[in-house]
């Protein structure tokens, strides 16, 4: 078991976490025709929107109850009023995803009264849909923001309905990037199961051109998706952060779960196809079979490049615990494990300790290491230790791709061993070289 620290600093320096309201976000943002609704200051909206932009490289909807410090005084309603009757006039959005941030949290503003309120002033409003998450950014993580989004998706718009019996809900947590959601859904397709997937990055966020400007997003999981829900015969939760919205389902329409904390190395996705063939009753596809056969003898080419490497690492709790275990079943070594925010997941992860910190804690434990795995805060940190750094999670700003990027299923571990064997391998002939 890993031992959990927390440094007793009074600020965080070079803050390694994101917001939870910009988790929420991203989440509001794999649903098809949604505006996200951030219930504060122009800042924090405009933080989040370039935050976005700048690792996705893609037009993101985002909107504002623009709250001045006369309105966090005297209470919020006109402007949560205001703002969803600018957004219904010229969105014109199927859904309208609100979320909170540290401002109006501090002040307490009742959200469920606001919205309540709002809709008996306004019966034009009866037939949307008003996802509401609370996501206080002083405190958490954006991982929680986005699996406190999901969990309150599940609870609003989900109906009953008759068992479909080839319908699972994937719910799919923060970990996973849009090129991860299209090769699951391929892999649950090619048993013959229809997934709905919740949130779907992978019809949003994926870099698509689009006919038409669009001031809503132009793909994801719809609304007639998200009401069907409700028959599904199985939920598959990809995250330990997805737990809490497969426990609501069960709890709403008695829909079975299983939770897989990771599909990034050989052992977890051979669970998760051993399942899916349970769940279809067909046997694993000839096609996935040969990836894994691919996959193996990647492992034999790269473990001689892993084998007691020292790793460091500054990552959300489900994407450390995947990485982890991934680089350990590798033969390498983990130096330093930093993260943003709690997670059940911490402490049975196989390390010494792990620090719920930011990047001045980070940069002290990585001294020594080999590699640097973490988002593109972390370049000026390598270039000081004059270590590699490979991107991965969120924000990457300063590489292509990360609509696209795929570190899932047996293709993508194969991807991830090849890209990080070539870093060790460049690193091993610099130090020939010199």
């Amino acid at each position: 078991m890993a031992t959990i620290t927390t440094p007793r600093k009074s600020v965080a320096v070079n803050p390694l976490k994101q917001s939870q309201p910009l988790g929420a976000a991203l989440a509001f943002l794999g649903l098809k025709g949604v505006m996200p609704l951030f219930h504060g200051s122009q800042g924090c909206t405009a933080f989040a929107k370039v935050m976005l932009v700048r690792h996705f490289r893609e037009a993101i909807p985002l909107s504002t109850t623009a709250m001045t410090e006369v309105s966090t005084i005297l209470g919020g309603e006109d402007n949560v009023e205001q703002a969803i009757l600018t957004l219904v006039e010229k969105s014109k959005p199927s859904m309208i995803g609100l979320c909170t941030t540290g401002l109006t949290e501090t002040r307490g503003d009742d959200m469920t009264g606001i919205l309540q309120t709002i809709r008996k002033r306004h019966p034009e409003l009866h037939d949307l849909p008003i996802v509401f998450a609370s996501t206080p950014d002083f405190k958490g993580a954006l991982q929680d923001g986005f699996a406190a989004t999901v969990t309150s998706i599940m609870k609003e718009l989900p109906r009953a309905g008759e068992t479909r019996c080839n319908q699972i809900t994937l719910l799919i947590g923060s970990a996973f990037a849009p090129g991860d959601v299209q090769e699951i859904k391929e892999i649950v397709a090619a048993f013959g199961l229809h997934a709905i997937a919740v949130p779907d990055l992978s019809l949003s966020l994926d870099g698509h051109l689009d006919g038409d400007y669009n001031t809503v997003t132009t793909g994801g999981t719809t609304l007639a998706e998200l009401r069907e829900i409700g028959s599904s015969v199985y939920t598959l939760a990809l995250g330990e952060s997805m737990r809490a919205a497969a426990e609501t389902l069960e709890a709403q329409f008695g829909i079975p779960y299983e939770v897989f904390t990771s599909l990034s190395n050989l052992d977890a996705v051979d669970s998760f196809l051993e399942g899916l063939a349970d769940l279809s009753g067909l046997p694993v596809p000839d096609k996935y079979r040969h990836q894994r056969s691919q996959l193996q003898d990647a492992m034999l080419d790269t473990h001689f490049f892993f084998g007691r490497k020292q790793v460091s690492l500054a990552l959300e709790p489900d994407l450390l615990w995947s990485t982890v275990h991934f680089l350990q079943s590798m033969g390498a070594e983990i130096r330093a494990a930093v993260t943003t925010t709690k997670s059940p997941l911490l402490e049975q992860l196989p390390v010494e300790t792990i620090t719920i910190g930011d990047l001045e804690d980070f940069e002290q434990l990585a001294i020594g290491s080999d590699l640097l795995i973490g988002n593109s805060h972390l370049a000026a940190i390598a270039r000081r230790l004059h270590l590699p750094l490979y991107r991965l999670g969120f924000p990457i700003f300063d590489r292509l791709g990360n609509g696209q990027r795929c570190t899932v299923g047996y293709r993508g571990v194969m991807q991830l061993l090849f890209d990080l064997g070539n870093l060790f391998l460049e690193q091993e002939e610099a130090q020939t070289r010199h």
